[in-house]
């Protein structure tokens, strides 16, 4: 398999893998579904979305590059830098419109995909870089920081616009009464 067919179907999971993590805390609420899906409508609970999109991607084309045995290397490492970086970009371009225009979902979901594709690109140049054994080991560390960081700012979220729930004015998981 070809580097540029890998990277489109990295595309295509991660786009397909966002829509079943958007309600999945909706279908199953508990602490498991919390830490990859969001808990309310905020900012920052949908960044869980685009970060663990493409970390599941990148889990799933790490196996098809094992199984197939394709020489690519660093393929933990690009798609951590492409989750976490996925994530800014995202921010960078979507909070300006978000603040101008409000939420447009069509315009949202395409820019989901954008954003998807240049994480992707960013894996390219990172994937046949020297492989670095030790890097690699360290993107699922890294990886599951970035997850414990999402956690506690699920439960402990911070009191501005990129945390409130717009739609119920809440910060975090709403309490049950």
């Amino acid at each position: 398999m070809s580097l540029k067919k890998l990277k489109t179907l990295g595309v295509i999971m991660a786009f397909v893998i966002c829509f079943p993590l958007h309600f999945l805390y909706d279908k199953a609420p508990n602490f498991i579904t919390s830490i990859i899906s969001p808990v309310n409508e905020s900012i920052f609970e949908h960044m869980k979305i685009i970060f663990g999109s493409i970390l599941i991607s990148g889990v799933i084309q790490k196996i098809i590059v094992k199984v197939k045995h394709l020489n690519y290397k660093n393929v933990c490492i690009s798609n951590v830098i492409a989750a976490l970086s996925s994530v800014f970009i995202f921010l960078i371009i979507y909070l300006p419109i978000y603040y101008t225009i409000g939420e447009k979902l069509p315009l949202t979901i395409f820019l989901m995909l954008i954003v998807i594709i240049i994480s992707q690109v960013i894996t390219i140049y990172i994937i046949n870089i020297k492989k670095d054994l030790k890097m690699e080991n360290l993107a699922i560390i890294f990886a599951i920081i970035i997850y414990a960081l999402f956690t506690y700012l699920t439960y402990n979220p911070l009191k501005c616009d990129l945390f409130k729930d717009p739609i119920s004015n809440i910060y975090g998981i709403k309490k049950e009464s």
